[in-house]
């Protein structure tokens, strides 16, 4: 039975949320459950694509990328794939009416991972941000305001906004393993060889203008979908702030982390703010 089968996709996609970021995963449970299963069928996909582009070194990553390409482009007309996490993200396309311009920006931007190693421009470079997060934003959105095409336009640009941020965050959080293990760098104008102060200063005052215009959305967002937001958004400030009292050298040479006990204590004084109406 198509049922069936549709229940162990949905497992499937949540395996795989809860597997691959325990920040993430912990937002999720934050939603209302109407909706969570959607959010975790978007992860499941993006996650894919995403670690085909990052972490297959041993196998022919551009094989195997433009196969999961085909393989999407075959869900969403069929609306049924035999990969499971492509299954369960062709339900909530479809759902929603999810734009495909977001998901084949989404997958433009993964495609530049196989070969792109460095963005010299801003142009370059928020043309990456666009696809690789603020679409992700934008399809998240699709599901929180549950095809409210009003609702959708009037909070767009602070859900891609609060893309960038997070986009920025990791950016900036894993500029080691980036530079090092897959020869990238992201930001332009940026010597990540010599990075100072005044660079990282740069980078987290745009970060943080990000994080400012995303938190006004959040704060008109539905109540199914406010609290898990402004959890992630949290998670996510209070790793800037790790960053920004880190020196630049360290930075270069270390990953920041917010340790799993830090998570819960940041869930706990969300939960009472969120509460007290004190967002």
């Amino acid at each position: 039975m198509k049922a069936l089968f549709d229940i162990v996709s949905h497992q499937c996609s949540k395996a795989v949320t809860n597997s691959y970021s325990t920040s993430f995963s912990l937002a999720t449970k934050m939603l209302a459950q109407s909706i969570r299963q959607d959010i975790y069928n978007i992860y499941g996909f993006v996650r894919f694509a995403d670690e085909i582009v990052d972490s297959f070194h041993n196998y022919n990553k551009e094989a195997l990328f433009n196969r999961f390409e085909e393989d999407l482009e075959l869900a969403l007309e069929h609306r049924i794939s035999l990969n499971p996490i492509l299954n369960a993200f062709q339900e909530t396309y479809h759902k929603y009416n999810i734009d495909k311009h977001l998901v084949m920006s989404f997958m433009n931007s993964m495609r530049l991972d196989l070969h792109k190693s460095d963005y010299l421009t801003e142009a370059e470079y928020k043309m990456y941000i666009y696809g690789s997060a603020d679409v992700v934003g934008l399809m998240c959105l699709k599901v929180f305001v549950k095809g409210d095409e009003e609702k959708y336009d009037h909070l767009k640009d602070s859900a891609m906004s609060l893309g960038s941020a997070f986009q920025k965050v990791n950016f900036l959080r894993d500029l080691k393993a980036d530079y090092e293990d897959l020869s990238r760098t992201y930001f332009p104008n940026t010597n990540l060889n010599h990075l100072d102060e005044t660079s990282k200063r740069r980078i987290i005052m745009d970060i943080e203008n990000d994080f400012a215009m995303g938190f006004e959305g959040i704060k008109e967002l539905p109540i199914e979908a406010k609290f898990g937001v402004f959890m992630a958004y949290r998670y996510y400030y209070q790793l800037l702030k790790k960053l920004k009292s880190t020196p630049a050298l360290d930075i270069k040479s270390t990953r920041i982390r917010v340790p799993n006990y830090k998570k819960f204590e940041l869930l706990t004084r969300s939960y009472v703010k969120y509460q007290l109406n004190l967002m």
